[in-house]
């Protein structure tokens, strides 16, 4: 015949070694978490990494310059009822 009480037994210390490991891993987050807010790591991430990145990217860029349009060619701002007497049309 089986031993029952052992099956409890031995479950039990996989269910603390399981508990102790998600405890140990919470730990670990923790204390990563807590040593980059200590030391602002994600901002100067931002500042000295991904805003250079950033910057040469987008300023690379080309764009429609809006001041070299002239004033007769750009598009006229309606009011609502206006936009709501085209659209029924």
């Amino acid at each position: 015949m089986m031993n029952h009480g052992n099956n409890r037994k031995g479950g039990s210390m996989t269910m603390g070694k399981t508990i102790w490991k998600i405890l140990s891993v919470l730990g670990i987050t923790y204390i990563i978490l807590f040593i980059v807010f200590y030391f602002d790591l994600d901002g100067k991430f931002l500042y000295y990494i991904w805003e250079p990145n950033a910057v040469t990217r987008y300023d690379k860029m080309k764009r429609k310059d809006n001041l070299k349009t002239p004033y007769k060619k750009k598009e006229n701002v309606m009011s609502d009822s206006e936009v709501e007497k085209r659209t029924i049309k």
